[in-house]
């Protein structure tokens, strides 16, 4: 059987990470370590696919930019539509992976895997956790189950849907959960495996959006807390933002002073959406004074990814309406 070609693209990170000492699992430096290195420490990938390599980044996520972030948009289209390639593994930090990922899953037009894995230890540390988990992403990306299974974060042998996928604690290697749906799946000693899939999908323009998008509008969070007065709502409208999240308490709780100037900033021509701070769970209707003032609800997408499918909603200029649609299906 012909084997399937895999692209890899490197974007830096931890799994490309080089530390002074192989006890060190941090204060390394981040995207040291280049495609051909990463390749060549697993040589095993060779068995599984033909493997190509490209290097786009070589950063910290945690420095990860919209325009890297649309230049990888373009490059999955293009490699998936026009060189043949039949699945993508992109290795990144995972700081902001998820955020990627869902980018990704947003405006990547295939029904070909896009699966991006890294690890929470550097390439130079003791137990390194990259090499396995990149020899893992690209039996993903080679997998026929992997057909028609959206953009996927593969890490500690499991396997995760972008949006629902978020990293949940700081250093364990089983960082990468999904707390309202579960995992996809499972890499159980190299085999692949799936037990459910994902019902979110691309946006139906995304081919011309990502070609088209070199910038997106500027979307800030802001984060709730007791005693919030509202004075960095008030900044963030100062600034010109043509977007805000607001990661409230709960269920999108508001306090009354933030509310009061959120409202203004909705009549000022601002899109507001609230978002929660809470691990899981939706953020459903909830005020009668937040519909009354519209302001927006997040749906079951955390702060950070309801900031990207904001950006990408006033990028196509949609209206309230509109935009709570989006919401509502991606």
């Amino acid at each position: 059987m012909k084997k399937k070609k895999i692209y890899v693209l490197a974007t830096g990170g931890t799994i490309a990470g080089r530390a002074d000492s192989d006890t060190a699992t941090t204060g390394y430096q981040a995207g040291a370590i280049g495609i051909d290195a990463l390749l060549a420490a697993v040589p095993e990938i060779h068995n599984i696919a033909e493997i190509a390599g490209a290097q786009l980044a070589s950063i910290d996520s945690k420095d990860m930019t919209e325009s890297i972030q649309l230049q990888l948009v373009k490059r999955c289209n293009e490699l998936l539509a026009f060189e043949q390639a039949d699945g993508i593994v992109i290795t990144h930090g995972t700081d902001t992976m998820e955020e990627t990922a869902y980018l990704l899953s947003l405006l990547t037009c295939t029904d070909k895997p896009i699966v991006l894995t890294g690890s929470m230890r550097p390439a130079t540390a003791l137990s390194a956790d990259g090499p396995l988990n990149l020899l893992d992403a690209v039996r993903v990306a080679a997998s026929d189950k992997a057909h028609d299974m959206g953009v996927m974060v593969v890490l500690n042998n499991q396997i995760d849907g972008a949006h629902d996928v978020t990293k949940s604690h700081t250093m364990a290697v089983h960082t990468f959960q999904s707390p309202n749906c579960g995992s996809l799946g499972c890499v159980n000693d190299g085999v692949v495996k799936f037990h459910c899939q994902p019902l979110y999908t691309h946006l139906p323009n995304s081919l011309s959006l990502s070609e088209n998008l070199t910038v997106l509008p500027p979307v800030v969070v802001l984060y709730g807390y007791a005693g919030d007065d509202g004075k960095l709502a008030v900044a963030a409208v100062d600034a010109g933002v043509k977007g805000i999240i607001y990661a409230g308490m709960g269920n999108g709780s508001i306090p009354a002073p933030v509310e009061h100037e959120l409202a203004r900033a909705v009549q000022a021509g601002i899109i507001v959406v609230r978002s929660s701070r809470s691990y899981a769970g939706c953020v459903t209707e909830a005020e009668v004074s937040y519909t009354q003032a519209g302001i927006l609800r997040s749906g079951s997408l955390n702060p950070a990814k309801a900031r990207i499918l904001l950006q990408l909603a006033l990028a196509e200029k949609k209206d309230a309406a509109g935009i709570q649609a989006m919401f509502d299906r991606y």
